[in-house]
């Protein structure tokens, strides 16, 4: 594949930090992922052996529609090890050049840097990366989003007016919402949030601010769809999660969105409350010049695979001209932090701030 043009900039110590945090779970997934196995089958000179191998971070019930239909517009065979992200990053990690996976098909920004770091993905083309904006992709070119996936606050109508809603997501810690904001401590895509609070605003102040949620009695869910759940049924008043559950339980209900008593509240003027992050995808090294893995890479930025995430799973499509789910707000209007996603690698400091907090 022919090199990205870029500055090539990494926060190094973040990344070997999150290489370290997710290296914890590998005692955990060796087995059920095959650690011994070794890399076979691979074409030499791009050419193609109509297969190719994908470790997905993504559940199975989200993502194998995407990939049926890649197979059946393809006739391209693809095999699938499904697990949690931190988990397959800890498994590439381990395999190293001896993994059977050509592509690594990640949750989140930091499980993809982690990989990264040890040098196991090949900088994808320019051609690639150009079909998605600057701020979702690696800068070095090593990694690109598939999805936008944005940070809110959803609230009960019945409970919280609209006038009431906070400015920021700082102002939850204040004695009017003790007892009722919902966060799911050990979730992936609040430890993501943490994490861009400490790149924003720094460690202690972000100590803080997980003391404070303790403190102001914090109520703890093990999921965003928990926390939704129980704010549309009026269990809790708010919660912190990602923008897309509210759509979720609405399908669920058999319902639309607008009659449901949870809200999505966006924080605006570059509040840390309304990080975008993505799903993203990288590339093997192994893989670099297999047209049935540049085929597929191709597919996730295309017109069918994005229609299906904005329709089907309520996330941002990131490739233009291809429209977001109704009534979420256009992902250019929000005023979301200006964060750089190649910095949200060291999650085990950020697990290990929640866990000092007592929250988790």
């Amino acid at each position: 594949m022919r090199t990205a043009q870029g500055n090539g900039h990494r926060t190094g110590v973040a990344r070997r930090a999150t290489a370290a945090a997710v290296g914890g779970l590998l005692v955990l997934t060796l087995a059920a992922c095959g650690g011994d196995e070794t890399a076979e089958g691979q074409q030499a000179d791009g050419a193609s052996d109509g297969k190719i191998t994908v470790y997905s971070g993504r559940s199975e019930s989200l993502v194998k529609p995407v990939l049926d239909r890649f197979r059946q517009a393809s006739g391209t065979t693809v095999e699938v090890r499904y697990g949690d992200t931190a988990a397959m990053a800890a498994q590439l990690q381990e395999e190293g050049d001896r993994s059977p996976a050509d592509v690594f098909l990640a949750q989140d920004a930091g499980a993809l840097g982690a990989v990264a770091e040890q040098d196991l993905f090949t900088t994808l083309p320019d051609e690639v990366l150009d079909k998605v904006p600057d701020a979702y992709r690696s800068k070095d070119g090593q990694w690109v989003g598939v999805t936008g996936r944005v940070r809110t606050m959803v609230y009960n109508t019945g409970q919280v007016p609209v006038a009431d809603l906070p400015k920021s997501v700082f102002e939850l810690t204040g004695p009017e919402w003790k007892g009722k904001v919902g966060i799911a401590p050990t979730n992936g895509s609040f430890q993501a949030f943490v994490t861009a609070m400490r790149v924003e605003h720094g460690d202690e102040r972000t100590q803080e601010f997980l003391n404070g949620l303790k403190a102001n009695d914090a109520q703890i869910r093990e999921g965003n769809a928990p926390i939704v759940a129980d704010v549309n049924s009026g269990k809790i008043a708010s919660g912190l999660v990602n923008h897309y559950y509210v759509y979720e339980l609405a399908k669920e209900e058999g319902t639309t969105v607008d009659a449901l008593k949870a809200k999505n509240h966006f924080f605006r003027d570059g509040d840390v409350g309304s990080l975008v992050n993505v799903s993203g995808v990288g590339v093997l090294r192994k893989a670099e010049d297999d047209p049935d893995v540049r085929a597929f890479v191709d597919y996730l930025l295309g017109t069918e695979a994005q229609s299906y995430f904005a329709t089907e799973t309520y996330e941002y499509p990131l490739v233009a001209g291809v429209d977001s789910a109704p009534g979420l707000p256009a992902l250019s209007s929000l005023d979301a932090p200006d964060i750089d996603l190649d910095d949200l690698a060291d999650l085990r400091t950020t697990v290990e701030m929640i866990k000092a907090s007592g929250l988790a």
